[in-house]
């Protein structure tokens, strides 16, 4: 007779059981997300409401913002809310969603990085050609690239924890 070794869910230990640690730590984590994201935000109404920030410069730090804001939001609630349950687990499922999530938009964020500097690189070096190099077409075209990458690589990380488990 085999054993069944399937994991079906985690418990989470958190990063201390002191129940006045855990409010700590539910105090500062929610201070640095909202910070976070109403940041991230303000700068997204920004950069969409401004008719003067319409460089690809700007584009791209809209789509930086995005991922970040995503980034955060896919994965600080549920360190929030477990820094006070009583009940700290989470399912394989979940966790495994959380994976694809932390990868896909940590990995948009790098990509979107490498493009703002290859941005600041065409304007710095080829000033004269920056406006013909980095038309709104190809910022489109990179930006989708960008998301299209961080999916297959996010597939594939998942894909192998999937398989290796």
């Amino acid at each position: 007779m085999q054993q069944n070794h399937s994991v079906t869910e985690f418990i989470l230990l958190g990063l201390t059981q002191d129940p006045m640690r855990q409010k700590m730590v539910f105090v500062i984590f929610f201070i640095f997300y909202v910070g976070t994201v109403v940041g991230n935000l303000l700068i997204i109404v920004t950069i969409k409401s401004s008719r003067t920030l319409g460089s690809p410069m700007y584009f791209f730090l809209f789509y930086l913002s995005l991922a970040d804001s995503c980034f955060s939001t896919s994965i600080a609630p549920r360190l929030i809310v477990d820094s006070l349950s009583a009940r700290k687990i989470i399912s394989y499922n979940e966790c495994m969603t959380q994976v694809f999530a932390l990868h896909f938009f940590g990995c948009m964020e790098v990509f979107v990085l490498i493009l703002m500097a290859l941005d600041r690189y065409v304007a710095i070096c080829k000033p004269l050609r920056y406006p013909t190099i980095m038309r709104w077409q190809v910022c489109t075209i990179l930006i989708v690239l960008a998301w299209v990458g961080s999916f297959i690589h996010s597939i594939a990380l998942s894909l192998l924890a999937l398989l290796t488990s």
